[in-house]
Formats: C-alpha cells, sequence, structure tokens
C-alpha cells in the first residue's frame, strides 16, 4: 500500500548529477523529493515544496550553506538539515553541526549512508519516518537490519558490506526485477563511473553464498536485471 503521508525530501546541490541520484534514491524509497541548485532557488523551493528534511550543501553559487540554513530557520522553523560537503576540515563540521545542522556528511560520499543518516535525523527530530521491518524475508532467506545477519535456512551467511547492501536493497524490492543502473545509485557511490560488471561479480558471489545448496532465489532477468524471488511452480 502506497504511504499517504511521504518523506519530503529538498535536495539542494550545484552539482546536479548529484542532486538528481540522491532525489532519484530517495524516490526508490517511497518519498518525494526535490531539488535546488542554488541558494535562492532552494530557499524558493522550500517555500512550495515543504520540505520534511534537507541535504544542503555548504558550498552554493550565489551564498553558502550556511547563510541559507539560517534563512530557512527564519521562514521554516526548525526543518532538520544534513549538510553535504567537499569540505572535510574538523572546523568546517563544528560549524555546520554548531550553527544547526542536524548531521555533516563530506564527498564523496555512499548514497546509502546518507538515505541511513537522513532515517536517524528523522527518527530524533520529528519521528516522521516510519522504519522498515527489522526482519526481511524471502522464503527461507532472511535479513536482521538491526543485527546485519543474514540466514539461509537458519545458518549464518558471512557477507561483505557491499554483498549485505546489495542483498538488502534486492530484498526490499522483492519480488520486483532491479536494473544495473539503479542497483548502481544505490549500493555503489555515486562516482563509480558506470561499471555494470561490479554489479554481476557481486550478485555472481551472493549467489556462492547462498544459493548453491538450495532452491536458487537470486534471479537473472535477461536484458533487464536482477530480482530475489521465490521461483514459481
Amino acid at each position: 500500500m502506497e504511504n499517504p503521508n511521504p518523506v519530503r525530501l529538498l535536495v539542494v546541490d550545484d552539482e546536479q548529477h548529484i542532486a538528481d541520484l540522491v532525489a532519484t534514491v530517495a524516490r526508490y524509497e517511497g518519498w518525494l523529493a526535490a531539488t535546488a541548485g542554488s541558494g535562492t532557488d532552494a530557499l524558493a523551493r522550500a517555500a512550495e515544496f515543504a520540505p520534511d528534511i534537507i541535504v544542503l550543501d555548504v558550498m552554493l553559487p550565489d551564498f553558502d550553506g550556511f547563510a541559507v540554513l539560517d534563512r530557512l530557520r527564519e521562514k521554516h522553523g526548525a526543518v532538520p538539515v544534513v549538510f553535504l560537503t567537499a569540505k572535510d576540515a574538523t572546523s568546517d563540521r563544528i560549524a555546520g553541526l554548531t550553527r544547526g545542522g542536524d548531521d555533516y556528511l563530506v564527498k564523496p560520499f555512499s548514497v546509502e549512508e546518507l538515505m541511513a543518516r537522513l532515517r536517524a535525523v528523522l527518527r530524533r527530530t520529528s519521528g516522521t519516518d516510519k522504519p522498515r521491518a527489522a526482519v526481511l524475508a524471502v522464503g527461507e532467506l532472511t535479513l536482521d537490519e538491526e543485527t546485519h545477519e543474514v540466514r539461509r535456512g537458519g545458518q549464518l551467511a558471512e557477507l561483505t558490506p557491499t554483498e549485505y547492501e546489495l542483498l538488502r536493497y534486492l530484498m526490499r524490492h522483492s519480488p520486483a526485477v532491479l536494473t544495473k543502473a539503479q542497483i548502481l545509485d544505490h549500493v555503489w557511490e555515486y562516482d563509480f563511473g558506470g561499471r555494470s560488471n561490479v554489479v554481476e561479480l557481486a550478485v555472481s558471489r551472493l549467489r556462492r553464498k547462498l544459493d548453491t545448496e538450495s532452491e536458487p532465489l537470486i534471479h537473472t532477468v535477461r536484458g533487464v536485471g536482477y530480482a530475489v524471488r521465490q521461483a514459481e511452480r
């Protein structure tokens, strides 16, 4: 069932490909997302879009993210903000947090980590983000999002962090088929270069760890992508 009150995310970054990527991943999560490429644009978009949370770049072409945050606070109250920036000095991090930011992430970044931080900020500040079920299950395959334990038929599987994120993404969307492009955008960093063969290799490793002794749950849909689901009988 579609969420009647989805999280509304505004992504402010003058690098359009980054803003679009974060917005796209948020939409996969069922959120509504809008983008802005400058401070002036961000203030206008915030007024019309009424975001629940904002990803805000510090270095913008007209005025910096700290000034944007000050104006947002004046007009929209305590909307939570996660700073996203290339500036990684400790003084910059402290400035971002002391000026009212709720979190601070440095480029280059993992989109999965950013989404996790956004969900954490929402839980802390407003509770508008409804946590997913702690345990995902497809047939005898289970993934515990709290303990990060993956089991097939009760047997614990040892996965790398990337394999875990790939499996979680597939299981969250089961039985849907996800394309290599979707998987790259969500599991790997935004600047990975579109090398879709890394998806094939990671899926192959997952199969060796999860599907070798049981009915396959990880399926290739030729010309489309991959899915985790039980085979049709």
